[in-house]
């Protein structure tokens, strides 16, 4: 057998622009697509043949958004705003090993290839402060499961009551100190750190790429956001920021800058085509605009924006601007899942419930396009996934049509998008090799995976304990913060309907 070339035969192949699938064989060679034709096409001697009937096959979804650390804190949080989130940072990602930190990543990427994804763009958080071997043991984590990834250590030199000290302000007296006190990363420690990262990344490119990941403006002074800029372009390396996400963060921005967030960092540089935006949500016309003519991109979290209430991104707009869009689970810990296929839905949802003209709604073909290609150029892998074509890696997932999704098949691609739930992924392809074959894990024992996160979910759960009845006793006042901002005017509006919660 001729290990370098392998056919796969007789699948239901998604054609490009995901407007049809037809019936066909894939040849493969060195982890490449090198042709795509007619069932029975002629392939080199010795080729490995792998059967496909009974399959759609579709290039492996690609995550534009994520937080690895998120998800060992699946279901800890109910009635959370961006902001509640925040908050509880102080306990959720507090007291890690650096074994939790790879086996985040791993418990990440599993869910990920369970739901059919096989890359994505990980803002990791560590506390107190991001290192150099944290990164180093999530993109490892990554690795263990055979997934693609960006990985961008999520860092900031503001804490979150200096950034909003209107937040602050909400607790009772007696507790502002102990929050007051609280001091962010020196600017040129995260900086330095920053540096040895770029400087020493030992991983393959083609598979584990490094960016960065200033997390929100607010929560960055001008000289750390200047020296991300600066490192991105010396690497040519991704910047990943959550813009305009809620609200609250939209209005503090006009009262620090006098101009909307988008606006303030395209003034300092960062928005270039190695910029994206997470969320993006209370964006005016001319935010979208600066996005467009920069070659930004943009990832999409619906799922996510529904669950802590911030609202619908204006993404119509976006594509027509020419704003790459790209499609996100966000963290688990903040949307409960991995699940690429419920964002894609979502993501076709939402986008009929901003306006009436049915033109002006992402059809299938959209949102697969967004949640393949678009997030693969937001990843750095513009060109190289999220297509199945000649020339692309052979990131493939096959989508049983015995999975009751595609009972009966009326429409494949439509199906995909509003009868798929990730349940009729079957196996799953990253260059060419399975990582998941009959659902099965080929790269990581699952079950010890699943003994590990719970033990290591229960000790951190002990440690974090008082920390997190403390932060949970203020989640009230927090609740008020956000309906007091809610109501300061703002130029734009992305909740459903113009109801204020006060007059």
């Amino acid at each position: 057998m001729n290990k370098n070339w392998s056919v796969i035969r007789n699948g239901l192949v998604t054609s490009p622009n995901f407007r049809s699938c037809q019936r066909s064989d894939i040849l493969i060679h060195n982890g490449k697509i090198k042709e795509i034709n007619s069932p029975g096409m002629l392939v080199p001697e010795g080729s490995k043949e792998i059967e496909a009937d009974g399959f759609i096959l579709m290039p492996g979804l690609v995550n534009a958004h994520t937080h690895g650390h998120g998800s060992l804190g699946k279901g800890l949080g109910d009635r959370w705003s961006l902001e509640h989130l925040l908050h509880a940072g102080s306990w959720l990602n507090n007291g890690r090993l650096l074994e939790d930190k790879r086996l985040s990543a791993n418990l990440n990427a599993v869910e990920m290839v369970l739901k059919g994804c096989t890359a994505t763009y990980d803002l990791y958080s560590e506390v107190p402060m991001v290192s150099v071997e944290g990164i180093e043991a999530v993109a490892a984590g990554y690795e263990d499961v055979g997934v693609r990834s960006t990985i961008a250590p999520m860092m900031a030199d503001i804490t979150l009551y200096k950034a909003i000290p209107e937040l602050l302000k909400a607790f009772p007296s007696k507790h502002q100190s102990k929050f007051s006190e609280i001091q962010a990363a020196p600017t040129q420690t995260l900086l330095n750190t920053c540096k040895s990262l770029l400087h020493k990344w030992p991983f393959d490119m083609t598979r584990s790429k490094i960016a960065l990941a200033p997390t929100i403006p607010l929560f960055c002074t001008d000289d750390f956001l200047l020296g991300c800029r600066d490192l991105s372009d010396q690497f040519q390396v991704g910047l990943h920021m959550h813009l305009s996400e809620s609200r609250a963060q939209a209005v503090k921005g006009i009262q620090n800058y006098g101009k909307t967030l988008t606006n303030h960092l395209d003034h300092l540089g960062l928005i270039t085509e190695n910029f994206t935006g997470a969320h993006c949500i209370w964006m005016d016309d001319e935010d979208i605009k600066r996005l467009a003519n920069k070659g930004a991109s943009v990832a999409h979290n619906p799922c996510s924006n529904l669950r802590l209430g911030n609202g619908i991104a204006p993404v119509h707009e976006m594509r027509a601007a020419g704003t790459n869009v790209g499609i996100g689970t966000d963290g688990s810990h903040c949307s409960d899942h991995q699940n690429m296929f419920e964002n894609i839905r979502l993501a076709s949802l939402v986008s009929r419930n901003v306006n009436p003209d049915t033109e002006a709604w992402l059809e299938s073909s959209d949102v697969l396009q967004m949640a393949t290609s678009g997030s693969a150029q937001a990843l750095g892998f513009g060109g190289k996934i999220g297509q199945l074509q000649p020339g692309f890696h052979a990131d493939i997932i096959f989508l049983s049509l015995k999975s009751i999704n595609f009972i009966p098949l009326n429409n494949p691609i439509n199906q995909i998008v509003n009868s798929e739930d990730g349940s009729s992924v079957e196996s799953v392809m990253v260059d060419g090799e399975f990582i998941l074959l009959n659902r099965q894990f080929t790269k990581i024992d699952f079950n010890k995976l699943y003994l590990d996160a719970q033990n290591a979910t229960e000790r951190l759960k002990a440690y974090n304990y008082e920390s997190q009845k403390f932060a949970s006793s203020l989640e009230a006042y927090i609740s008020q913060f956000c309906v007091d901002f809610a109501c300061k005017p703002f130029h734009v509006n992305r909740y459903v309907g113009n109801t204020q919660t006060r007059s």
